[in-house]
């Protein structure tokens, strides 16, 4: 299964500044994620895994809007930052 980090400053940042329904739609796909493997992940069309190569990091659709950056590290999902915007996780 996949062990999620929300430590990093930046992410819990983004977490306690966005709006509730925001949070909430983060907090229910990091509830989601954790009951997956690394390649359930890889798989799996709701979550669209996918690697931003010119930033570095990766990022899954927390809901329509929304998308989470992430680096894995090991067996370990380390999230980044929300992007309530889906299109600026591309920036």
């Amino acid at each position: 299964m996949i062990e999620l980090d929300l430590n990093r400053p930046a992410f819990q940042e983004s977490l306690f500044t966005v709006e509730k329904s925001v949070a909430l739609s983060v907090l229910g796909a990091c509830k989601k994620l954790r009951k997956l493997t690394w390649e359930q992940l890889y798989q799996h069309n709701g979550f669209n895994w996918e690697l931003i190569a010119s930033q570095g990091y990766y990022t899954f659709r927390a809901s329509s809007k929304i998308r989470v950056s992430a680096v894995r590290d090991g067996n370990i999902m380390r999230l980044l930052e929300i992007f309530e915007d889906h299109d600026s996780a591309y920036a």
